[in-house]
């Protein structure tokens, strides 16, 4: 009987260093940094366990978080609205992403290139989550399910430095 629970110990031992060695930049990533959620439910914790109580439930895949420390496998994070709790890790992706901010109602352009008085392709309201890259100079690429825009990083949250 004792072997039988040394085997397990093992098993969870391999799949834990190989799931490790998989990611390992992330792994190393020392916050603070940016994540976003990769389940279609996530919950924040008041505490990095499960034996802590739910604060929030978030059904907003993509959305992104800000990671504040790392205990574990679990991730102190930080959400748009400055909520903060622990998430475990493999609810979390590292895809870059943003929200856009302003009030209801409040459209935001999205430009065919990222200057101020460039012509507007897009418009996208407060609350639309999209993926980001090539941010620089003030402005980001924004992608929501393939259509493409720059957007000033002012009207989004998802990038700002860290540090």
């Amino acid at each position: 009987m004792r072997n039988s629970g040394l085997r397990i110990l093992s098993v969870f031992g391999v799949v834990g260093l190989t799931l490790a060695v998989a990611s390992p930049a992330k792994a190393q990533q020392e916050p603070p940094y940016w994540a976003s959620i990769d389940e279609p439910e996530a919950r924040m914790r008041t505490g990095p366990s499960t034996e802590y109580p739910t604060m929030w439930i978030y059904k907003r895949e993509r959305l992104p978080i800000k990671i504040l420390a790392r205990y574990k496998a679990w991730r102190k994070v930080e959400d748009p609205d400055g909520a903060q709790g622990w998430m475990h890790a493999r609810l979390l992706s590292a895809a870059r992403t943003a929200v856009v901010l302003g009030e209801k109602g409040q459209v935001q352009p999205l430009r065919a290139n990222p200057q101020a008085d460039a012509k507007t392709i897009w418009r996208v309201e407060p609350g639309v989550v999209g993926k980001i890259t090539q941010c620089e100079n003030g402005w980001c690429l924004f992608d929501v399910t393939g259509r493409r825009g720059y957007i000033s990083q002012e009207l989004i949250w998802g990038d700002e430095p860290l540090k």
